[in-house]
């Protein structure tokens, strides 16, 4: 989910935000990530160019491209370092505790940017005969750590709902974006379809993201199966889960040039997510700005992007509730179920997201603008997923 090399749209939020930011007045944004430390004073002058700060990490076997930072005291020493007037923190581990201590020594504001449902990781973590136990451990640490910040956000009502119900009280919603003018119908390509081997007249699900257990590829896979010729699934990715390829499921690694994405997801029929952690869904709501309709998991983040008309939502995480709830999308007028898909997704294009963003930091500085805070500097600490 969070900062990695392969991707991901927490990544994808923090550098939009890190770019918006730098062209608002009187802002200086950095980005503290685990990465692998420079080698060269020419690679850290790199690093720093892109608005990254290093955090001391190990690598972490088998996860995907994640690191795994321990050293608190370290972590807390580099984001102070960077001399913050406000810091947001975008993981529910050791980099957050580092944050605070940060925020400490500065005196400073701290903001949570509640990216995973710690409650849920852990059920399924966890198994069925201890996933009572592991989710009630889990919210009490989330209420443990979160209570300590100045406000916490979440990308979702339903992400809200749960940390409310874990005691907390400062929780504000803060959806994700996309990016309209990349993501657009007109990306859609014939010869993207026909380069990957796709019939004119296949019927093409693409999904997007990491190759994780949550995110519940093989039920994609059993319903595709399920639907035979001439539905063919598209997987784009990377992780340590990735879907078992068959003459119906075709694999195709993590694309780094943002384009490429928008042109897979834009010539595809639909777009489909089994996930049911996702406190957001940044591939779906993009799949939905290039006016790729979508099937979901009726759950969390992404039940709140279908409207209805724009996608179906799904009741049960099997591979046959997939299959039918496809089958029953494209049988309708598809012209018009794009053309709801990208309506929907330009009410949250980052232009109209990220103002809003804003102004919970400026509310927490005290500041009414930007120009209020001359020189203002905001730091968003981010760390991987634990296993």
């Amino acid at each position: 989910m969070f900062w990695s090399a392969t991707g991901g749209g927490v990544r994808r939020y923090l550098l939009t935000k890190h770019a918006w930011l730098e062209k608002q007045p009187g802002w200086r944004h950095t980005i503290a990530v685990p990465v692998p430390p420079a080698t060269s004073a020419a690679g850290a002058e790199a690093v720093a160019a892109a608005g990254l700060a290093t955090l001391p990490s190990l690598p972490f076997p088998g996860s995907g491209g994640y690191r795994l930072p321990l050293r608190r005291r370290a972590m807390g020493r580099v984001i102070a370092g960077l001399q913050p007037d406000i810091v947001e923190a975008g993981d529910p581990y050791r980099v957050a505790w580092a944050a605070l201590d940060a925020a400490r020594t500065r005196r400073i504001p701290a903001v949570a940017f509640c990216h995973s449902n710690l409650e849920l990781m852990a059920r399924m973590a966890a198994g069925q005969r201890f996933a009572n136990a592991a989710a009630s451990l889990a919210r009490r640490y989330s209420r443990h750590l979160y209570e300590r910040f100045d406000l916490v956000l979440a990308p979702s009502r339903n992400m809200q709902r749960h940390l409310l119900d874990c005691g907390l009280t400062r929780v504000a919603v803060q959806p994700l974006g996309v990016d309209t003018a990349m993501f657009h119908p007109s990306r859609a390509s014939a010869a993207w379809r026909s380069a990957h081997g796709l019939d004119a007249d296949a019927r093409v699900l693409v999904y997007a993201g990491r190759f994780a257990a949550e995110k519940h590829l093989e039920v994609l896979v059993d319903a595709v199966e399920r639907l035979g010729p001439p539905y063919v699934l598209v997987a784009i990715g990377a992780g340590p889960c990735p879907p078992a390829t068959s003459a119906r499921v075709r694999v195709i690694a993590f694309m780094s040039d943002t384009l490429a994405l928008a042109r897979a997801l834009a010539s595809a029929d639909a777009f489909v997510h089994a996930g049911d952690q996702e406190t957001f869904g940044l591939s779906a709501i993009e799949a939905m700005a290039c006016g790729t309709p979508i099937a979901v998991r009726d759950a969390e983040g992404l039940a709140e992007l279908v409207d209805g008309r724009c996608g179906i939502v799904v009741s049960r995480g099997s591979g046959a509730a997939f299959a039918e709830a496809i089958a029953a999308l494209l049988a309708t007028s598809l012209p018009d179920r794009r053309q709801a898909a990208r309506s929907r997704a330009e009410a949250s294009d980052w232009a109209r997201v990220l103002p809003g963003l804003l102004v919970h930091y400026q509310g927490l500085l005290g500041h009414a603008s930007p120009a209020a805070a001359p020189g203002a500097t905001f730091t968003a600490a981010h760390a991987p997923p634990q296993p």
